[in-house]
């Protein structure tokens, strides 16, 4: 059995991560940001990982690298990278996640497995309209909104895996 457990929806993994990659370089040079080297290993660690990751985890996968990278240097990476919309920060697990709608404005909504920790990103924007709406009628003006979903993922369920 694999040591990282795998998402909720079967994918080509490696695509995945390449493809993450590559659209942060598009959106990076779209809008003239600098994704340094160490700010891409940052994310790629994030998205290699599919479990969100702490900044001290990433401290410690670069250490085992021979980076040596300090707290800020990480924390800045996280920054940057949360500015252009590359990662969500899921702050339940006070934890970081590739952004599967990298560049789009979107309202994040997660389901956190409580046992595996895996985190899967929906698409939901009837939930979002039911949040914004329910807003609205209190005459409330929403900035951010992140909904984080915890409970057990398919396979933790004992489930075949497929929701």
């Amino acid at each position: 059995m694999p040591e990282r457990a795998l998402p909720y929806r079967p994918h080509n993994h490696e695509a995945c991560v390449s493809q993450a990659l590559a659209d942060a370089r598009a959106i990076c040079r779209q809008q003239n940001a600098r994704l340094t080297p160490i700010r891409e290993r940052v994310l790629e660690l994030i998205w290699q990982s599919h479990k969100p990751l702490g900044a001290y985890d990433i401290l410690a996968m670069l250490g085992t690298e021979g980076h040596n990278a300090a707290p800020p240097t990480v924390y800045r990476a996280l920054d940057f990278l949360l500015q252009y919309g590359l990662v969500h920060r899921i702050a339940s697990l006070n934890a970081f996640t590739g952004c599967t709608h990298a560049g789009e404005h979107h309202r994040g909504t997660f389901l956190i497995c409580r046992q595996c920790s895996n985190v899967l990103e929906l698409d939901v924007p009837e939930v979002m309209g039911a949040v914004e709406a329910a807003a609205a009628a209190v005459a409330f003006r929403p900035e951010e909104v992140t909904l984080e979903i915890a409970g057990l993922c398919p396979r933790c369920q004992g489930g075949s895996g497929h929701a």
